[in-house]
């Protein structure tokens, strides 16, 4: 299917619940040209963690940071028609969808879902070592096949004009990085791609769990920052161990064009959200993490009227406080009662009494 074909395909309105008729076009148009510049600081896609409502909280720390699905998979979508998990919030953007696979035919179909489902950017993940994602043949095994990688983005490519990005490691188990991200990032170059965000460790197919592949193999931020150099017209992300806005200032100081934060966006969102906007992107003012909460309460409403509940929203946002006043008890009285039945705004509003008198 080309791309003149994909454009004249009516849109599904698949991640616009209880947006206005044609909200998720006007935001793709106003959003597209923002993608790269979002990209110099994102949150990793996380599986478990970054769904609908970690993004939504995200976005209110941050207008600037650009935010990614959890992986969703290409054949979950195409032959299990599983569209759901591309349901999206306007208020997000700009986000990108990240998929699995391997396949370019099934890719192709699932960008063009994603791209009709309003999302600003399709990205391919070649970086996640998880034993069931292997059993599919695809993430960072495929480091392994650079040319299937680049059939695949070109299939995803000729369906839709949204960025179509790669997020990768530095190589897998027994492969000598000097020499296979290179050739891997070239491959990449010549698909048409312009943006990869890069895990700067190493995987280990087998061996290591998806946990000690994020913690055990080293990391070699000097070879991402050489694949710059060697690659400058690019636009290169770095990922992995990144644990703080200053630590994000050292690598955009050392020439690359993004940084990436995974596990510490999650778990202390307000240290390297709250102050993102004007410390890497040079506009708008810091956000306070009680008004969040605050700004929280309507979407909490609507996600309990339509069946929700209220810890599938509030599981995200224990961190929201970390290192403060009042963040413990926070942390304790959510866990405890956001699983109760009848929990409410009212619940998140009791929470939130104890960081405020603790801060008084």
């Amino acid at each position: 299917m080309s791309k003149k074909q994909n454009s004249a395909k009516p849109s599904k309105k698949i991640g616009c619940n209880g947006d206005p008729k044609g909200a998720t076009e006007i935001a793709q148009l106003l959003t597209k040209p923002l993608v790269s510049k979002a990209a110099r600081l994102s949150v990793a896609p996380m599986m478990d963690w970054t769904d609908r409502h970690c993004r939504y909280l995200h976005r209110l720390l941050s207008r600037e940071t650009l935010l990614y699905t959890e992986m969703v998979t290409a054949p979950a979508l195409v032959r299990g028609g599983a569209v759901h998990l591309l349901e999206h919030s306007v208020a997000e953007h700009p986000v990108a969808l990240q998929l699995g696979g391997s396949d370019p035919v099934e890719l192709a179909e699932a960008t063009r879902l994603g791209a009709d489902a309003g999302y600003d950017e399709i990205n391919l993940n070649v970086g996640c070592p998880s034993d069931r994602v292997q059993s599919g043949t695809f993430g960072a095994v495929l480091m392994k096949t650079p040319a299937l990688v680049a059939d695949c983005v070109r299939a995803m490519q000729e369906v839709t004009d949204v960025d179509i990005t790669v997020k990768c490691r530095i190589g897998v188990d027994d492969q000598e990085p000097k020499e296979v991200l290179p050739d891997f990032i070239n491959a990449m170059q010549g698909a048409g791609i312009k943006r990869v965000s890069i895990h700067a460790r190493k995987a280990w197919l087998k061996g290591l769990s998806p946990k000690e592949n994020r913690d055990i193999p080293p990391l070699d931020y000097a070879l991402v920052y050489q694949m710059k150099r060697e690659f400058p017209e690019m636009h290169l992300s770095i990922n992995g161990g990144i644990a703080s806005l200053a630590e994000a200032d050292t690598h955009l100081a050392e020439g690359m064009d993004g940084v990436m934060i995974g596990r510490a966006a999650y778990h202390n969102p307000t240290d390297i959200l709250s102050t993102a906007d004007r410390r890497i992107f040079g506009t708008g003012t810091d956000t306070d993490p009680v008004q969040v909460v605050q700004q929280m309460l309507p979407y909490v409403e609507a996600h309990l009227i339509q069946g929700g509940k209220l810890n599938q929203i509030t599981r995200h946002m224990l961190g929201l406080f970390a290192g403060k006043p009042g963040a413990r008890a926070w942390r304790r009285y959510l866990s405890e009662h956001a699983t109760k039945s009848g929990a409410g705004p009212d619940t998140v509003l009791t929470a939130l009494q104890h960081v405020t008198q603790a801060a008084a």
